[in-house]
């Protein structure tokens, strides 16, 4: 359970994730796929007028991709397969996100290429970038990019909002303006997904394994770019299609009940429990109502706390349309 309200006349309103036993999200649920129970006894479909509402009114998602543009990359030929990549990253994302684009080279800020916005409308600015320091800053990027992320969300309308950042690079850090550990600590207490993707000899898969507290794709062939930006939004996707607002009209008429959520998908059941005061209940519910949800809490909030999952893309040209994912 990521949050839950109730409110008069008579609305129950709980937001959730579905995963199956190995992690993976679940997506593509109907209303009819969730039973609802309060205190033990099925409470009907007819009775309750269950429905999923959008869960755009609850939640807002943001990914920020950060690009080495250090010269290792700007004085090779790869550029315009970045840019023509990080582009249809950014447009498969963006029926469900908010994605905003930033570079780093070795100077000690991010340099800004799409700020955040609903709909994003191309990326030229990569591919003229001109990098002002040849090194690179890959720490400080990460560092900066929490703070990036953190200010856009901040600016968030929704109750809920949810960030992650990817991460491109071809190489390790050689600024050494930041340390590792400092970059480290800074992912870890964002609380943000964070998938990495690496090219060439120069990154080995240990550092993006690291660096990749959500995931991570490791490829030879610049070829694979585009492989590799495929196989990371459609997990980010996947992800973000976990996410269902399930709203009904309770019955209950005065004191205080457990509600018990469980959804069915074949043979497969999980269910979680949520406790709710029904004085003051009575008709007349919409269940299309937003819910109330707590709006004072502040506004980096991160959702629930899951489980590191590692991953391994094995991304190969050959492989543009349809990279593996494998879970540990």
């Amino acid at each position: 359970m990521v949050d839950s309200a109730y409110q008069t006349p008579s609305n129950v309103a709980v937001f959730f994730t579905v995963d199956n036993s190995d992690g993976e999200p679940v997506a593509g649920l109907e209303a009819t796929d969730f039973r609802i129970y309060e205190d033990g006894r099925l409470v009907s479909i007819d009775e309750s007028n269950q429905t999923i509402i959008n869960p755009e009114v609850a939640a807002e998602h943001y990914t920020l991709l950060i690009v080495d543009m250090s010269g290792s990359v700007t004085e090779s030929d790869q550029v315009p397969l970045i840019a023509d990549s990080a582009q249809s990253f950014t447009a498969a994302l963006e029926g469900y996100q908010k994605v905003g684009i930033y570079a780093f080279d070795g100077s000690e800020e991010l340099h800004a290429i799409q700020p955040f916005r609903a709909n994003a409308s191309g990326i030229n600015r990569l591919r003229g970038f001109r990098t002002r320091d040849p090194s690179t800053n890959l720490h400080g990027a990460l560092v900066q990019a929490v703070g990036v992320l953190d200010e856009a969300m901040e600016e968030g309308d929704a109750p809920l909002r949810f960030g992650t950042i990817v991460v491109f690079t071809d190489g390790t850090d050689r600024a050494a303006r930041v340390s590792f550990g400092e970059a480290d600590s800074a992912l870890e207490r964002s609380g943000y997904d964070v998938f990495a993707i690496g090219v060439g000899n120069e990154i080995d898969e240990p550092s993006l394994n690291d660096i990749g507290h959500s995931g991570y794709v490791l490829i030879q062939d610049s070829a694979a770019i585009a492989a590799a930006f495929e196989a990371i939004s459609e997990r980010i996707i996947g992800f973000t299609k976990r996410f269902y607002l399930l709203s009904y009209c309770s019955p209950a008429r005065a004191g205080v009940h457990e509600v018990t959520i469980e959804a069915v998908v074949g043979e497969a059941t999980g269910a979680l429990d949520y406790e709710f005061d029904a004085t003051g209940f009575g008709p007349n519910c919409n269940p299309s109502r937003p819910p109330p949800f707590d709006t004072t809490r502040g506004a980096n909030i991160r959702g629930p706390a899951r489980g590191r999952i590692e991953v391994r893309v094995d991304a190969s040209a050959s492989a543009s349309a349809g990279a593996r994912v494998e879970t540990d």
